[in-house]
């Protein structure tokens, strides 16, 4: 059973997972998003773990802070990133299931937010139709990311 919760400490061994370079490009890892998330002292992001049978498996971080400006005009909107999912784990339906979830998480503890948006590279074919097949919805707006062009995919809630 996959389930979410907010990051505590006592889950980072299960998420200080390796990602291979071409996951690289696309996502940052738990540590390094932690530390962003230290560093900026940011309190308008929540790092998120994923749960498989309560053992962390996967991480991300939903984000209020002004990034998400970027990619849309909606204020009461919440970015979504640095999704990843234990490369032992993948291939397993648990992103598919955990971003299934995040509509629920964030209805639950964020009732004022009524959009999630996210950017992912066009290069990052699985990705995008994870997000399709979850409910996100790419509308032909994109930008250009660390990595190069990237679709601009939201869930209105």
């Amino acid at each position: 059973m996959i389930q979410l919760k907010f990051f505590e400490q006592k889950d980072f061994p299960g998420l200080n997972y390796t990602l291979d370079e071409n996951q690289l490009q696309y996502t940052a890892t738990a540590e390094q998003a932690l530390k962003k998330i230290e560093e900026r002292e940011d309190t308008l992001a929540f790092p998120i773990t994923i749960l498989k049978d309560e053992h962390p498996c996967g991480f991300f971080v939903l984000d209020f802070g002004d990034d998400k400006l970027e990619l849309t005009n909606n204020k009461q909107a919440m970015l979504l990133r640095s999704f990843s999912v234990n490369p032992e784990f993948q291939g397993k339906g648990i992103g598919k299931e955990a971003m299934i979830k995040v509509e629920e998480f964030v209805r639950e503890n964020f009732k004022d937010c009524d959009e999630i948006v996210l950017a992912v590279d066009q290069d990052n074919i699985s990705a995008f139709q994870l997000y399709g097949n979850t409910g996100y919805h790419y509308e032909g707006k994109t930008r250009i990311g660390r990595s190069g062009p990237q679709y601009i995919m939201h869930k209105k809630l």
